[in-house]
């Protein structure tokens, strides 16, 4: 027996009643209760959120649950980008086991220490769903792509509060204000994907001079000088691209002699400074670091979302998978595509109508060559084989 998922949105008003539709729905697929469930509540449900966890244990009773506030939800082909909803994803795991945590940073200042982190197994995942106010997550993936390499982390950052302005982290039957919750997995098949929706353009560059975030020069001549170069190398449409929005692609390790769009790790540039010629970035950058200008438009995240999607239906031999998490940028949907429902619906067509659910956030988290980074206009989803 493999694992089976179950998915679900309601967007009725009353949280009691609509945690328990969408948890009944999702479990219908599971043929009893659930030994795992993910809530995603926006909305009403914030106004008393404890509620919606009754409502969801009523209904599946999952022996271990965590999710977050969201400013939007999605699921079951559908995007609720605003307003009251509540996505909820189940499933049972078969022999595979969900260790739930809860994630703070204690100790006075200069002296903090992070706490709540599980043993992570060597073949294990990670969904981390944090507080983007209380929890530095960025420098928690840093220490466990160093103490756990290897192992992917997935989620994103609580997009909504509660209605007193307190953070929304879900574990168990409790709401917590502060942290992150996260699921340690082990003996569970999960398949990262990262779509960060821009397309390479021209040629690929080495950094020559670096320090910290700031790039000096780039194939041994100053950064902007090398980049307005490549630009005017470009065809006038992908000229356009670039002037709506400039993004390097730094390569963080392949492992291979050339480089495929899902080896960049592509982030914004922060700033210029014509006196010296070195450009800014919001990452670290290293000497010997590959980059390529990328850009980012409806048609390349559209694009790329399906390319990445479908290479994990390549890799799971062709077969629908059991079911995907998804956690999608609160500035794609509508704002970005220009319709409704779009990641959604890419991902129920990819995915070979997999149930599938997630939120809105306000930052997102997935591994690019072997480590795990915040990103944002993304879209990552952990992907379950049936």
């Amino acid at each position: 027996m493999s694992i089976r998922i179950g998915a679900a949105v309601s967007t009725e008003l009353d949280p009691l009643t609509a945690a328990r539709e969408a948890a009944a729905e999702a479990g219908r697929a599971l043929g009893g209760d659930a030994d795992l469930a993910l809530v995603f509540a926006s909305g009403a449900h914030l106004v008393a959120p404890e509620a919606t966890l009754a409502g969801v244990h009523d209904a599946i009773a999952p022996a271990t649950l965590i999710g977050c506030g969201a400013g939007g939800v999605l699921g079951a082909r559908r995007e609720v980008e605003s307003g009251t909803a509540v996505a909820v994803w189940a499933a049972v795991l078969d022999e595979g086991r969900a260790e739930a945590f809860h994630a703070r940073i204690v100790g006075e200042e200069g002296q903090e220490m992070l706490e709540g982190l599980p043993d992570m197994a060597p073949d294990g995942a990670v969904i981390l769903l944090s507080d983007p106010y209380s929890f530095p997550t960025d420098s928690v993936l840093t220490g466990l792509a160093d103490a756990a390499p290897g192992i992917p982390v997935l989620g994103g950052l609580s997009s909504a509060r509660t209605r007193d302005g307190s953070g929304a982290l879900f574990i168990g039957d409790e709401v917590r204000s502060d942290g992150a919750v996260g699921l340690a997995l082990d003996g569970v098949e999960m398949l990262p994907c990262v779509s960060q929706g821009a397309a390479p353009l021209g040629r690929e560059l080495t950094i020559t001079a670096a320090e910290g975030n700031v790039i000096l020069e780039l194939a041994g001549r100053p950064a902007i000088e090398t980049i307005e170069q490549v630009i005017a190398e470009l065809e006038l449409p992908d000229r356009a691209l670039v002037a709506a929005g400039l993004l390097l692609g730094i390569v963080v390790d392949s492992g291979q002699p050339e480089y495929e769009q899902g080896d960049f790790l592509v982030r914004g540039v922060l700033g210029a400074d014509p006196a010296t010629g070195a450009v800014a970035l919001g990452a670290a950058v290293a000497v010997g670091q590959v980059v390529r200008l990328h850009a980012r438009n409806a048609r390349s995240a559209a694009e790329d979302l399906r390319r990445e999607l479908q290479l994990r239906t390549d890799a799971i031999g062709g077969e629908p998978a059991a079911g995907a998490l998804v956690f999608s940028c609160n500035g794609r949907g509508q704002q970005m595509f220009g319709a409704c429902d779009h990641d959604a619906t890419a991902v129920e067509a990819e995915l070979g109508g997999a149930p599938a659910a997630g939120f809105f956030a306000a930052g997102e988290i997935g591994p690019v060559g072997g480590r795990s980074f915040l990103h944002t206009f993304t879209a990552t989803v952990a992907v379950f084989p049936g």
